[in-house]
């Protein structure tokens, strides 16, 4: 795949930041359970104390083949990301309805918090509240 030339690979697998639109993007393949969401939220919070400026976020929840994520964790997350200082958005997209009723129950456990949490069943949807092209948003090879 063409490089994409305002993208870093940051050491999160399948995680890239755009320093001209200040978007950290996710996609996770496979499995997501309750492991993998505290590793994520633990590389989030890292970015966050290392990054000069604060970043929005895009998890593109399509390439998950399955989710064992239990409700109460969700919950638990949300109330420790309640704690974050920055004003940021963090959308969520998938075309799945398993997974899409879990981007919108995060999405109401947040609200309130200074992270701004949407869930999107259109990429297009997602790029214009986070106002970035579309572009950026799909999957970006490894190497």
């Amino acid at each position: 795949m063409k490089e994409h030339p305002n993208r870093v690979l940051k050491s999160f697998p399948r995680t890239w930041y755009f320093p001209k639109w200040h978007l950290v993007t996710w996609h996770p393949l496979g499995v997501l359970d309750d492991t993998l969401a505290d590793q994520i939220v633990a590389f989030v919070e890292m970015e966050e104390r290392i990054q000069a400026t604060a970043f929005d976020r895009y998890v593109d929840l399509s390439g998950l083949t399955d989710v064992r994520l239990e409700a109460g964790h969700v919950f638990n997350i949300a109330k420790r990301r309640h704690r974050a200082r920055d004003k940021v958005k963090s959308a969520f997209w998938t075309d799945k309805i398993v997974t899409m009723s879990l981007a919108y129950m995060y999405e109401t456990f947040m609200a309130g918090a200074p992270i701004n949490v949407r869930a999107f069943t259109k990429q297009e949807d997602a790029a214009e509240w986070l106002q970035v092209p579309i572009e950026i948003l799909s999957e970006l090879s490894d190497s």
